[in-house]
């Protein structure tokens, strides 16, 4: 039996971008960088790392970040190299159906494999979408982009792995 995947997605589940300007959450880190010709002030909690590596999961970046999250995110909350969903030219395509534009590049990856994915930007019509098309189960689960990844978070995670291997 494999494990579940469980694809992550940067900022709003490990980078609440939403939070108050002015005020870092606690525990949260400030990190600037430049990305997508961009300057970024980008906050992380160092304690994500252990909690997502101590969640019975396969690890995935699946954000826009994609291989780039290697080399600024995982370092900071302490998390290895970990393989990534390539977007390609799916990468922020509008999609008429609603379908958020990383849903089916996610699929593909996860090929069958039971998976959550924590993101701040799923809708109905993902789930609708996943259960359609994913014959596994699949956890879309909804992180808010003012507080990122709490306890209920991992609590439900856990709950998800404890009972999904394919």
């Amino acid at each position: 039996m494999s494990r579940p995947l469980l694809f992550l997605d940067v900022d709003g589940p490990l980078n609440p971008y939403a939070a108050q300007p002015e005020r870092r959450p606690e525990g949260y880190t400030t990190l600037r960088v430049t990305f997508q010709s961009r300057r970024l002030r980008v906050w992380l909690n160092p304690a994500h790392g252990a909690a997502l590596l101590a969640l019975d999961y396969d690890l995935c970046w699946a954000t826009t970040w994609m291989d780039t999250a290697n080399r600024w995110i995982g370092p900071v909350v302490g998390l290895p190299e970990l393989p990534y969903v390539d977007f390609g030219e799916s990468l922020f395509a509008h999609r008429p159906d609603g379908v958020h534009w990383k849903t089916e590049a996610i699929l593909a990856y996860a090929d069958g494999r039971p998976f959550a994915w924590v993101d701040d930007e799923q809708s109905p019509a993902d789930d609708e979408f996943v259960a359609a098309r994913h014959p596994a189960p699949a956890l879309l689960h909804h992180v808010d982009p003012r507080i990122g990844l709490r306890e209920p978070d991992f609590t439900a995670l856990a709950a998800f792995a404890a009972t999904r291997h394919d």
